[in-house]
């Protein structure tokens, strides 16, 4: 889709009221890590395409909710 195509005409005008209540949120740092993996797990990732590191973090992230002591 190009940005030709998204029809903006009900989005309304950024106003100064707009401006004035909104809140400036930045984004969790990451934490740079070493870790050991096994070379045959490693390697399954990075076949899953570009973002690799990214889907890796989603399962780490996926495991620890689901294993979270309440």
């Amino acid at each position: 889709m190009t940005d030709e195509m998204i029809d903006t005409s009900d989005i309304p005008p950024l106003t100064e009221d707009f401006f004035s209540t909104a809140k400036w949120r930045m984004p969790k740092s990451k934490v740079k890590i070493e870790l050991e993996i096994e070379p045959e797990v490693l390697e399954w990732f990075k076949a899953q395409g570009a973002d690799w590191k990214h889907q890796l973090t989603a399962a780490v992230r996926i495991y620890a909710h689901a294993h979270k002591v309440a």
